[in-house]
């Protein structure tokens, strides 16, 4: 009997320690192999393998079925990130998205020339998604990263300049005590 549960415990523990999970998104399989690897990729089907960072709620190494798009990685990611202002409740602060733009850069290392290559595609949520990201097939060992980008609002102005002008005005008030 205690054989049995000695099996038990270490079988357990090989699963649970290589971080394994079975998920399902899209009809499709997802296996997490581990911190930061996802296998999206059916056993036996012909896969590349990518890393996507940035601003991407997942980010990692993905295994996915070869010919998948920028728009399906960033779904298998889990989207672009939401990062709002506050810690919630009444603070917190909703995010004009039709203000956003969405930069996607997809490096290419050719090993024979030792060139990297990065193509940039942009666009703003409002917009179409762009047609040539669509129908953009990704290759193996391509790294895509995402940035989410935003104008500059007054807010991100007062907050670079009310520190600098408490400065001076502190150090002002300062160097007038410490002369009376």
């Amino acid at each position: 009997m205690i054989k049995y549960y000695g099996y038990l415990f270490l079988i357990s523990i090989l699963f649970s320690g290589a971080g394994w999970q079975s998920l399902h998104a899209q009809g499709t399989q997802v296996f997490r192999l581990g911190e930061g690897m996802v296998r999206i990729a059916e056993p036996g089907q012909l896969a590349d393998t990518l890393a996507v960072w940035g601003d991407i709620n997942n980010s990692g190494r993905y295994i996915v079925p070869r010919g998948t798009t920028p728009h399906e990685l960033i779904s298998y990611a889990r989207g672009i990130s939401r990062t709002g202002t506050g810690v919630g409740g009444a603070d917190q602060v909703q995010l004009d998205w039709s203000k956003r733009r969405v930069e996607i850069n997809i490096s290419t290392f050719n090993s024979e020339t030792g060139i990297e290559t990065v193509e940039r595609f942009t666009y703003r949520f409002n917009e179409p998604y762009p047609p040539e990201l669509r129908t953009y097939q990704l290759r193996n060992d391509q790294i895509v990263t995402v940035e989410l980008k935003r104008t500059a609002t007054i807010l991100d102005y007062v907050r670079f300049v009310a520190p600098i002008t408490t400065f001076i005005a502190s150090t002002y008030f300062l160097i007038e005590r410490l002369t009376d």
